[in-house]
């Protein structure tokens, strides 16, 4: 079993910022590609930001130039550093992860979602 544990969402004001982390743990061989989604009221899920565990990321066009997602992969931690938030911008959070487990499975899981919600 794989578990991604998230955390950091919460109340911001329209230009603050939130930092989300996601930690996975569980049955690890290697941690592929991890990365973000979001979900708004009444929206399709979305990608919001990806991270190879080699090579280039890759972001949604809306959230660029204010969005950073970095990987700790000691840790198997993703973060999303959120700067200059939006009151489109909420959603809840998702965290991804491309899994091979230690019975060689290659597997997508879940994190059970963050709120982000940007108000004054």
């Amino acid at each position: 079993q794989v578990q991604l544990v998230e955390s950091g969402g919460g109340l911001v004001q329209p230009g603050g910022s939130l930092r989300l982390s996601c930690a996975a743990s569980g049955s690890i061989f290697r941690v592929n590609a991890m990365g973000w989604y979001r979900q708004a009221p009444g929206k399709q899920r979305e990608l919001v930001a990806v991270m190879p565990s080699g090579g280039s990321t890759n972001y949604a066009n809306s959230v660029k130039g204010r969005f950073t997602i970095s990987r700790d992969n000691a840790k198997n931690t993703v973060y999303l550093q959120m700067n200059s938030l939006k009151p489109e911008d909420t959603a809840v959070y998702y965290c991804n992860a491309l899994v091979i487990t230690l019975a060689g499975v290659h597997n997508t899981y879940w994190g059970q979602g963050t709120q982000v919600t940007v108000s004054s």
